[in-house]
């Protein structure tokens, strides 16, 4: 009898249901349910519906059994950073604020009056981002004390999601550490950090590992959606889900996630915490078996995701793979930076490309083809530069790049990849996260062995392209 596993990956656009079982040793992917995502505008602020979201949820798992492919386990995996609080009889207290809201402005130097920005980074490792759930903490105290005092208890999104289906509240590692208030010698929250921030102790429990049972379903829930099984915590932050499903045991590896986020970087057992790995701005967050993702984000296909979005608005409709073919076209040299500020959260993503090159005395790109090669040349010269920052502050050599996630189809971006790197780019899995996801429930289950051998079953089960420089 085929046994299932059920991952539940919800990104900042959109989330699905992917069932997965292995057949003869390989691992197959079939998608039962998808629905959208976003944040809306609520009370001011950009938030997230959970409600609308748990909604989908339920209706994914309904469509399993309407399948009558059962899963044994499922778990969630989302985004990072973001929240929800409750109160003392665990109702949501406050709005789910999204980590794009500007309620962040200034918080940094709230936090910086109580911790220097240096220290606080040896203390962490974690990259500075205006959004990361320290600040929020503070615009949270400063700016809604009410809400501030009637939350008993915090879980991360997806946290939160799985105490809905169980009734357990259990707080995941990896999603834990992009707080930027766990320790990456303790590998659990810096309580004396959270003191000194003035954040109530009782919202932070002990962190539980991918692969740890949360718990059933509620009886509830079995009821309402046909069928009973177990939350088994995958790496419940996506890119830890994907990282996991880096088909390679190389070392060191070298992978990009690729998605909304382009998150690169490599795999290491301990974390570096040092002043010159923060005035790079790389990063050290929690993987599977307490390893730590060293990476830096860069702002990644958003940017394209947005002017496609902005072209859809002006009445042009375009494909991604028809915006790569026409940009590999364009002979353009404009380059922007895309780690600036400026295109985390504009109003339009085109006209501050446009503003940019203009800027900086660089060839204006019109055409959307041509605003298209400006952010994938873009990106592959961030890549090629984050390469020798890596080389350089690791001591090691990187031969070949895995690019994983949903940007592992988009060919013209690769191919940019592996010559601005001068590295072999490997492209695939593009479904990463889910099948980290699932792999984590799998180790669980004793499909695999260990790490190694998941890693080397998700090689052998999914096509991945290669490029040379």
């Amino acid at each position: 009898m085929t046994e299932y596993y059920l991952a539940v990956d919800i990104g900042a656009s959109s989330g699905r249901h992917i069932l997965g079982h292995l057949e003869d040793g390989r691992m197959v992917l079939e998608e039962v349910y998808r629905f959208p995502n976003g944040m809306k505008e609520t009370h001011g602020h950009l938030c997230w519906d959970t409600d609308e979201l748990f909604s989908h949820i339920k209706e994914g798992m309904k469509r399993c059994k309407e399948l009558g492919k059962l899963p044994i386990s499922m778990g969630i995996d989302t985004w990072a950073v973001d929240y929800v609080f409750l109160d003392h009889e665990d109702r949501v207290v406050g709005d789910t604020v999204g980590y794009r809201d500007n309620r962040t402005a200034g918080m940094d130097t709230e936090v910086y009056k109580l911790i220097p920005e240096e220290e606080l980074y040896a203390r962490t490792g974690i990259q500075k981002q205006i959004f990361n759930t320290i600040y929020q903490f503070m615009a949270v105290k400063k700016q809604d004390p009410d809400t501030f005092a009637k939350a008993e208890s915090m879980l991360m999104i997806p946290d939160y999601f799985h105490y809905r289906l169980t009734g357990v509240k259990k707080q995941e590692y990896t999603n834990a550490t992009t707080t930027q208030l766990v320790s990456p010698k303790t590998n659990t929250w810096d309580k004396e950090l959270i003191q000194l921030l003035g954040y109530p102790e009782k919202w932070f429990t002990e962190l539980s590992m991918p692969g740890t049972v949360v718990g059933p379903l509620t009886e509830e829930l079995a009821n309402e959606v046909g069928f009973q099984c177990q939350i088994v915590l995958p790496a419940t932050h996506d890119t830890g889900s994907a990282v996991l499903a880096v088909p390679s045991n190389e070392d060191p590896t070298l992978y990009i996630s690729s998605g909304t986020w382009s998150l690169m970087g490599t795999e290491r057992r301990e974390a570096d915490c040092s002043e010159e790995s923060r005035k790079r701005n790389f990063t050290n967050e929690g993987g599977y078996e307490y390893r730590f993702r060293y990476l830096k984000n860069i702002m990644g296909l958003w940017m394209i995701q947005s002017v496609k979005k902005e072209f859809a608005a002006q009445g042009v409709e375009y494909s991604f793979a028809k915006l790569c073919e026409e940009a590999s076209a364009e002979r353009i040299e404009s380059l922007v930076d895309c780690n600036d500020a400026r295109f985390l959260a504009p109003q339009s993503m085109i006209a501050e490309v446009k503003a940019y090159c203009s800027e900086h005395g660089q060839e204006v790109p019109e055409t959307p083809a041509q605003i298209a090669a400006v952010i994938y040349n873009s990106l592959a010269f961030c890549y090629g530069e984050t390469v020798r920052e890596l080389e350089e502050i690791t001591g090691a050599s990187y031969r070949q790049i895995h690019i994983v996630g949903g940007g592992a189809n988009a060919d013209y971006l690769n191919r940019l990849t592996a010559r601005y790197t001068g590295r072999t780019v490997y492209a695939g899995p593009t479904e990463a996260t889910a099948i980290g996801n699932l792999s984590a429930q799998m180790l669980h289950a004793g499909c695999y062995a260990d790490l190694q051998e998941a890693r080397n079953g998700i090689f052998h089960s999914f096509e991945i392209k290669e490029y040379q420089p």
